[in-house]
C-alpha cells in the first residue's frame, strides 16, 4: 500500500479509488488534536437522551449540509417477522409483510395507481421531512424530583453500574483463582497420600458440613443459588401426603410419576447437555405443508390494459392477483421501487407465458405500467374477504377444524423419542416481497416453493415423509449436528429458510439458555475488555485504534457490528460498515449517527462520547475521505469477533447487548423495593425496564396510532369517573343527609364534564349495551344452528334489547330531574361506598397504565425484556415481589421461557 506523503494526513487515495487510512497514525496528528480537544482522562459512560425521529432543525456539524441529509429512509414502525421466513415460533408468527391480514382489516384507499417513476421529493433531505427526536424525559426513567440535569444523572447511573461490573468481575476471578488453588492443593495431597498404601486418605469437610463442588466452566457462575437437586425433588415428591386410605396412596403415586417425568425433562439443570455437537440420536417427522395450488380468477374478472380487458396465462394471472389484492396497501402501491420491481417481474412472466390476449385471442404486449388497471381484481378479492368475514361462526369453525386435521401430523415430531412441537412447518405462499424500510427488492415476486427445492433432515432409521404426488424432495439428509427439519432457498435474497422446533421446545430453550449464560460469562471479563480498549483508543496502529473505537461504540451505545453487503442488498449497516456520510461530528464531543440499520429501519442517534473517541472518529473521517468511504476501513466484523474471542470462547459483538441489558437490570433489581398493589409493582418493573432500555440505547419510533390509543384510554378513565359520580349521587338518593355529612365537594361533578359530554357518553353506554346483547344473541343462535336446534326468533332479541331501552329512559329522566336513583337489590349507603372504592381503585390502576404507556412510547421495552434481559431476572422479580408472571410474559413467552420460570427462585442472581 502506498504511504502518505504528508505525515499529518494518515490517508491515501490512489487513482480516484476509495480513500483508505494509513497503517499508522503519526504522533503529530494526535498532538494537534489533543490541543484542540484535551481529554479528561476518563471515558464517558455513553448515554443517548434522544428518542424517536428527527426534525428539520439545522445542526451545527462538521461538514456541509449533505452530512445531515438522509442516509436512508423515513422512520417506520417495525413489523414482526413472519415465522415461515425466519425460523421463529409458530406462536410468535405475525406477517412481516401483511400477507395474512384480511383486506377488510386494512386501510381502504383509492385504487389509483402510483407511477413507476421516482417521486418528486425523493432528492429532498430527510431532515426536511421528519421531526427531531425529543429528549428522554425524567419521567421516562422514573425520576423527576431532582435539579441535576438528566444527561448527568443518566451518566452517573451508568458509571455506577459499570463500576459495580468492574468490581464483580475482579471478585469472580479472585474466587475462581482461589478455587483452582484449593483444587490443585487437594490433588497434590491425594497423589502424596496414594503413594503410601498404609496412609488412609482423610477428606476434610467444610465448616458447614457441605462438600464444595468442583468448578465447571459450563455451570452457572459462583454465588448463584441453584435449583433443587433432582434427588431432593424426588424425595420430596415421594413424601406421603396427609390423608387416609387408598385414595391418598394413588394420588401420591401419580404425583411421584409426574415428578419423575418432569425431572427427566429439566435439561437446564445440566447445561453441559447443550454443548455437544450432536443434537439428536433419533428424529422422525412428516415434512412440511405446502400452500394450496392457485385457483384461477372467474372469467369475469380481468386485468384492464389500456382500457380493455385482457386474459392472462394462469402463472401471470397469479402475479397480477398479488398486486391487485393489495391496492389498499398505500405504503406499497405508492412506492416507486415496489412498482418498478413488480412490473419487471410481471413482464418477465408475461414474456415466458405468451403475453396477454384480448377478447378475440390477439396477443397484447403489456409494456406500460400506467396503462394497467387492477381494480377489478381488487374488487374480487375484497368481496371474497367480506364473504369470509360474514361467514357463520359454525362454518368458520368447521373450516378451521378441517384445516387443523390436515396439519395435525406436521405439528409435532419425535426428537430422541420425545414429542416436540414444530415451530414453522408451513412453506410460505408465493406473493410480493415487501421487505422493511426502503428495501431495494421490495415488490419482487416471491416464487412458489416446490418440493424439488426442499431438503429434508431426518433420522437414518426413520420413515422419510412422502413428497406431494408427482414430486420428489431435493435431498434427504441425516445431519445429527443440525437442529433444522427441512430447508429451502428463497429466490429474493437467496437466503435459506429452515423449519425449526417451536420456541418452547428443548432445543430452542437450550439455545436461549446458552445465549444468556454466555452473557453471564462475560461478567467475568468485562473489566479487562474495557481497560484494553480504553488503552488502545490511543494506539498509534490504525487497525488497533479503529478496533478499540468500534468496541467502545458497541459496548456503550449498543450498535450492531454490521456485515458487508452485496450491491443488490439493502444498504443496511452496523458499526464496522459505517461510511463517511453516516457519522456527523459536532464539537466538542457529540456524534450523530444516521443510517439504515437492521431490517432497513433508520437508526438516528445523538450521543456524547469520550473526547478521545471523538478525536479518533475525526481522524477516521480525515480528508481525502468523502461520501461512500468506510470509516473503519481497517476493520471487519470477522476480525472484531476473532479479537473478542481471545477474552472468552464464543464472545462476539452481539453478546454485549445481552450482557449490558441483563447486568443493568440485575443491578437495578438488587436495590429495588417494590410495594403497593400489583399494578404499582408492575409499574416499578416497567420503570426499571425502561431505564435499562434508555441506558442501553434500545429505542423505537412512536407508533402511528399512539395518540388515538391514549385518547381512548383517557376516555375510559373519564367514563369511570362519571360512573363514580353517579354512584355518589345514589348515596344522596338513599340518604339525603350524606351531602351535609360528607360535604358538598365530595358529590360535585368534575369540571371537564359538561352536559353535552354526559349525554354523548350516555348514548355510547346505551349503544354499547345494545351491541353486547345483539352479539350474545347471534352467538347463541349460531350455537343452536350448529347443534341442529331451532334458532331463537327476532322477538327474543327485541325483548332482550328492552334492557338498553330502559337504560336510555333512565338517563333521560336523570338529565331532566338532576337526580340519580339508586339501583341494585337492597341498595344501602355502605354498598354504594364500597362500589365507589372499587371504582376508585379501577381509576387509579388505569391512570397508572396510561402513565406507563405514555412513558414507554419511545422506549423499546419489548426488545429489552424479550431479547436482551435474561428472562430469569423477570422471574426473580415476579417471585420476590409476589406478582403473577402472567403480568410480564404472555402465554407464548411463558412457553418460550418455561426453562427460566422453572429453574430459579427469588434469590437467583445474574
Amino acid at each position: 500500500m502506498a504511504s502518505s506523503s504528508d505525515d499529518d494526513t494518515p490517508l491515501v487515495k490512489v487513482n480516484g479509488a476509495a480513500a483508505k487510512s494509513d497503517e499508522r497514525i503519526p504522533t503529530s496528528v494526535d498532538q494537534a488534536m489533543d490541543k484542540e480537544t484535551p481529554s479528561n482522562g476518563r471515558l464517558h459512560p455513553g448515554i443517548s437522551v434522544r428518542m424517536g425521529p428527527v426534525d428539520d432543525d439545522k445542526m451545527d456539524v462538521d461538514g456541509p449540509v449533505k452530512d445531515t441529509e438522509a442516509n436512508g429512509t423515513t422512520n417506520g414502525k417495525r413489523k414482526a417477522r413472519n415465522s415461515v421466513t425466519n425460523g421463529k415460533s409458530y406462536k410468535e408468527a405475525s406477517s412481516s409483510e401483511d400477507d395474512d391480514i384480511p383486506l377488510s382489516k386494512r386501510r381502504k384507499t383509492s385504487t389509483t395507481k402510483a407511477k413507476v417513476s421516482d417521486s418528486e421529493d425523493s432528492d429532498a433531505p430527510l431532515s426536511t421531512k421528519i421531526k427531531k427526536p425529543p429528549k428522554a424525559s425524567a419521567a421516562q426513567i422514573g425520576d423527576s424530583d431532582s435539579d441535576t440535569p438528566l444527561g448527568d444523572k443518566l451518566a452517573k447511573t451508568k458509571e455506577k453500574i459499570e463500576k459495580a461490573a468492574e468490581t464483580t468481575a475482579k471478585k469472580i476471578r479472585a474466587e475462581e483463582k482461589a478455587d483452582e488453588k484449593k483444587a490443585a492443593t487437594k490433588r497434590k495431597k491425594a497423589v502424596e497420600s496414594s503413594s503410601d498404601d498404609d496412609a488412609p486418605i482423610v477428606r476434610k469437610k467444610k465448616a458447614n458440613g457441605v462438600k464444595k463442588a468442583e468448578s465447571d466452566d459450563d455451570v452457572p457462575l459462583s454465588k448463584v443459588k441453584k435449583a433443587k437437586p433432582a434427588a431432593k425433588v424426588k424425595a420430596e415428591a415421594a413424601t406421603p401426603k396427609k390423608g387416609k386410605g387408598k385414595a391418598a396412596k394413588v394420588e401420591t403415586e401419580q404425583d411421584l410419576e409426574a415428578q419423575e417425568e418432569e425431572e427427566q425433562y429439566n435439561w437446564w439443570d445440566d447445561p453441559s447437555k447443550s454443548d455437544g455437537t450432536k443434537k439428536w440420536t433419533t428424529l422422525q417427522h412428516n415434512g412440511v405443508v405446502f400452500p394450496p395450488a392457485y385457483e384461477p380468477l372467474p372469467s369475469s374478472v380481468k386485468l384492464i390494459y389500456d382500457g380493455k380487458p385482457v386474459s392472462l396465462h394462469e402463472e401471470a394471472e397469479e402475479i397480477a392477483g398479488f398486486y391487485g389484492a393489495m391496492l389498499n396497501s398505500t405504503v406499497n402501491v405508492t412506492n416507486p421501487t415496489f412498482n418498478k420491481n413488480f412490473f419487471k417481474d410481471f413482464k418477465a412472466k408475461l414474456a415466458k407465458t405468451g403475453h396477454a390476449k384480448d377478447k378475440d385471442g390477439n396477443t397484447v404486449k403489456i409494456t406500460d405500467f400506467d396503462k394497467c388497471d387492477f381494480t377489478k381484481i381488487f374488487d374480487y378479492f375484497d368481496s371474497e374477504r367480506e364473504k369470509k368475514k360474514a361467514m357463520p361462526a359454525a362454518e368458520k369453525k368447521a373450516l378451521k377444524a378441517a384445516k387443523d386435521e390436515v396439519e395435525a401430523p406436521y405439528m409435532y415430531c419425535m426428537w430422541d423419542g420425545r414429542k416436540q412441537k414444530v415451530g414453522n412447518f408451513r412453506v410460505e405462499p408465493p406473493g410480493l416481497f415487501r421487505g422493511r424500510g426502503e428495501h431495494p427488492k421490495t415488490g419482487m415476486v416471491k416464487q412458489r416453493v416446490r418440493p424439488e427445492q426442499v431438503t429434508i433432515n431426518i433420522g437414518k432409521e426413520a420413515i422419510v415423509p412422502k413428497a406431494p404426488e408427482g414430486h420428489k424432495w431435493k435431498e434427504v439428509k441425516h445431519e445429527q449436528e443440525a437442529t433444522w427439519l427441512a430447508t429451502w432457498q428463497e429466490n429474493i435474497n437467496g437466503q435459506y429458510k429452515y423449519v425449526m422446533l417451536a420456541a418452547n421446545s428443548d432445543i430452542k430453550g437450550q439455545s436461549d439458555h446458552k445465549k444468556f449464560e454466555k452473557a453471564r460469562e462475560l461478567k467475568k471479563h468485562i473489566d479487562r475488555i474495557r481497560k484494553d480498549y480504553e488503552r488502545e483508543l490511543k494506539s498509534d496502529i490504525m487497525a488497533d485504534r479503529q478496533r478499540a473505537t468500534a468496541v467502545y461504540l458497541i459496548d456503550k451505545f449498543a450498535l450492531r457490528a454490521g456485515n458487508e453487503k452485496g450491491e443488490d442488498e439493502a444498504d443496511t449497516v452496523g458499526c464496522c460498515s459505517l461510511k463517511f456520510e453516516h457519522v456527523t461530528l459536532r464539537p466538542p464531543d457529540t456524534v450523530i449517527f444516521d443510517f439504515l440499520g437492521k431490517d432497513s429501519i433508520r437508526f438516528y442517534d445523538e450521543v456524547k462520547v469520550d473526547p478521545q473517541v471523538f478525536k479518533n472518529l475525526k481522524i477516521f473521517k480525515k480528508a481525502p475521505k468523502t461520501d461512500g468511504d468506510e470509516i473503519f476501513d481497517r476493520l471487519t466484523t470477522t476480525q472484531l469477533n476473532k479479537h473478542l474471542s481471545n477474552y472468552m470462547p464464543g464472545l462476539t459483538a452481539k453478546v454485549f447487548r445481552t450482557y449490558n441489558a441483563s447486568w443493568t437490570f440485575a443491578t437495578l433489581l438488587r436495590d429495588l423495593k417494590s410495594t403497593g398493589t400489583i399494578a404499582e409493582k408492575v409499574k416499578d418493573y416497567n420503570d426499571a425496564n425502561r431505564e435499562v432500555a434508555i441506558l442501553c440505547n434500545h429505542k423505537r419510533t412512536v407508533a402511528a396510532g399512539f395518540a388515538g390509543q391514549m385518547e381512548k384510554l383517557q376516555e375510559k378513565i373519564k367514563g369511570l369517573v362519571y360512573e363514580q359520580w353517579r354512584t355518589k349521587q345514589m348515596m344522596i338518593d338513599i340518604d339525603p343527609k350524606q351531602k351535609k355529612k360528607r360535604g358538598a365537594e365530595y358529590f360535585e361533578l368534575p369540571e371537564d364534564m359538561d352536559q353535552e359530554w354526559i349525554e354523548q357518553h350516555q348514548e355510547s353506554l346505551v349503544e354499547e349495551q345494545r351491541q353486547k346483547i345483539t352479539k350474545k344473541f347471534e352467538k347463541e343462535n349460531e350455537k343452536l344452528a350448529s347443534e341442529g336446534t331451532k334458532e331463537m326468533k327476532p322477538s327474543e332479541l327485541k325483548s332482550r334489547l328492552e334492557v338498553a331501552d330502559d337504560l336510555a329512559k333512565k338517563f333521560k329522566k336523570e338529565n331532566k330531574s338532576k337526580k340519580v336513583e339508586a339501583d341494585g337489590k337492597g341498595p344501602t349507603v355502605d354498598k354504594m361506598e364500597a362500589r365507589v372504592d372499587k371504582i376508585t381503585q379501577r381509576i387509579e390502576n388505569m391512570k397508572l397504565q396510561a402513565e406507563d404507556k405514555d412513558n414507554n412510547k419511545e422506549v423499546a421495552l419489548g426488545t429489552s425484556k424479550i431479547n436482551y434481559i435474561d428472562p430469569r431476572l423477570t422471574v426473580v422479580f415476579s417471585k420476590k415481589f409476589n406478582v403473577p408472571i402472567e403480568r410480564f410474559f404472555s402465554k407464548t413467552l411463558r412457553e418460550k421461557f418455561d426453562w427460566a420460570i422453572k429453574s430459579v427462585d427469588e434469590d437467583w442472581e445474574f
